[in-house]
């Protein structure tokens, strides 16, 4: 696949441009706190999407640390530092902890029920390949729900699954709650719904430890499967929530600049960027992101993609307590008109 090869050769190019003279720290908590912070300092890519001025959390938690205190305290004041980055891509791990920012959903509306759908919509009656749950809706729509992108799907899963839609009217994919995975299966399942090569976007990486020292955006481009391959051009809805994460929310990108397919539901949780991992002295891994990817307008999705025009909605509660999923039931109306 060309996208994902082109994605690979600038992966290799970061860690290239990304080499200068190591800095080294004392094994203690305050040289781990400093070679934290500069790590994050050096290599984080999103500090502008994120209003954050890194040097001012430098100072407020430089306080707090002292080479008295405790592996368990020290971990928790690197947590809630890098939770001010507001960045579920953004990990501190240890060998007791592993530190995670939830509030990037947590404070949003869930507008995904399982069992709701799975109970009123299809009956308990569905087909499962390749992590997609699929069923055919009574009002002739196509349903697919896709609950993580790290569930491999291969081409002749999707061969069958769209063969068996052939007769419906049209389409909606769910990825609420789909927390992300792998940027391969994104590319395998929007390969089925164009005609020509497609702009997916761009990336830029970072080219030196400015905080504005990024590339020039480089351009990459999905094309169609390959011929012989079930190919789907009748209109396509895709369900998306806050909990639509890193990989999920690329897909949700891309195929909102998909002619014939609408976004309906709430604005995704964003999580744009390309992972970089990292260690400080005492051996607690770091992850961050450290390459943005752009839409194809080139804009950055960090913070989420909205909904199309007119799409924007929340599930109704006291609806779901009868049986009735709003945001699902807005698509199939939608389809069916």
């Amino acid at each position: 696949m060309n996208a994902i090869r082109h994605i690979v050769i600038i992966i290799a190019m970061i860690l290239v441009a990304g080499c200068h003279p190591v800095e080294s720290w004392d094994n203690n908590p305050e040289g781990n706190f400093e070679a934290l912070w500069t790590i994050l300092d050096e290599h984080y890519c999103f500090f502008k999407e994120k209003g954050v001025d890194w040097n001012d959390v430098h100072d407020r938690y430089a306080a707090k640390v002292s080479n008295k205190m405790t592996q368990q305290e020290l971990f928790d004041v690197c947590a809630d530092m890098l939770n001010e980055l507001r960045d579920g891509h953004t990990n501190l791990i240890a060998s007791f902890n592993t530190s995670y920012y939830r509030k990037w959903w947590s404070d949003y509306p869930q507008n995904y029920s399982a069992r709701l759908i799975e109970e009123h919509y299809l009956n308990f009656n569905y087909r499962t390949v390749g992590g997609i749950d699929y069923a055919i809706l009574p009002e002739n729509i196509g349903y697919m729900r896709y609950g993580s992108f790290a569930n491999p799907i291969g081409e002749g899963n999707l061969d069958h699954i769209l063969a068996y839609f052939n007769v419906c009217a049209g389409l909606i994919i769910d990825v609420r709650d789909n927390g992300g995975g792998m940027l391969t299966n994104v590319e395998t399942i929007v390969r089925r719904f164009i005609t020509e090569r497609m702009l997916a976007g761009y990336i830029s990486h970072k080219t030196g430890p400015g905080h504005d020292a990024f590339s020039t955006p480089y351009a990459y481009y999905y094309d169609p499967a390959e011929k012989g391959r079930i190919m789907w051009g009748k209109p396509v809805v895709v369900l998306a929530s806050r909990g639509t994460f890193s990989a999920a929310n690329n897909f949700v990108s891309v195929m909102k600049s998909i002619p014939g397919v609408k976004i309906v539901g709430a604005v995704t949780g964003g999580g744009s960027g390309m992972p970089y991992n990292s260690e400080i002295p005492n051996g607690w891994g770091v992850r961050f992101s450290a390459c943005s990817m752009l839409d194809p307008e080139g804009v950055s999705t960090e913070n989420g993609v909205e909904p199309s025009e007119g799409c924007a909605m929340d599930m109704d509660p006291q609806q779901a307590l009868e049986g009735h999923d709003t945001i699902l039931d807005f698509a199939i109306s939608l389809l069916a008109s």
